[in-house]
């Protein structure tokens, strides 16, 4: 959150704009956050929020619901640790601590995220804001291991929190 003295009124402000946008242009943002078709929908159906904390609720539990197939759309729009998407604001943004990064290190998160993929058949997803490219490697290696089960729970929560940061930006920034 801003440090305006003004940011609540103003988030709330943006709040109520968004829980009055029109559904089929509320759910073309909603996939601009979470590209998961049933995620956009189950959060527009839930308006409106009493405040950012509802929106955020509406966000895990629509999360907790993602099938399998769900999961599947809703990765499909991040990019690869350490390959943010050329142009994309938000991905770059998200991924900012593999700037400047050391090309050694830059080839071993490429190397492991093959891995990953190879064994799990999907992107490696981790919340990567604040994250440095070493701190993502080393937590791609921790959940290296792990059953495919465990790890889509992980993943549902790294969406969780990756959904709630650009949640949070929708209301705070300016229109």
């Amino acid at each position: 959150m801003t440090n305006h003295p003004h940011a609540s009124v103003d988030a709330t402000g943006a709040l109520a704009a968004l829980a009055a946008t029109d559904s089929a242009d509320l759910e073309k943002l909603l996939l601009e956050v979470c590209s998961s078709p049933s995620w956009a929908a189950d959060v527009a159906a839930s308006r409106p929020w009493s405040d950012r904390g509802a929106l955020l609720a509406a966000n895990a539990a629509a999360m907790a619901r993602l099938t399998t197939a769900d999961l599947a759309d809703a990765m499909a729009g991040h990019a690869r640790i350490g390959s943010p998407k050329a142009g994309d604001a938000t991905s770059e943004r998200e991924q900012a601590g593999i700037q400047g990064v050391d090309r050694a290190l830059l080839d071993e998160l490429h190397g492991a995220n093959a891995a990953y993929e190879a064994k799990f058949g999907h992107v490696f997803l981790i919340c990567a804001t604040g994250r440095t490219a070493a701190t993502m490697l080393a937590a791609l290696r921790e959940r290296f291991p792990n059953d495919p089960a465990t790890e889509a729970e992980i993943v549902r929560g790294e969406l969780r929190k990756i959904n709630d940061i650009r949640l949070g930006r929708l209301l705070d920034e300016p229109s």
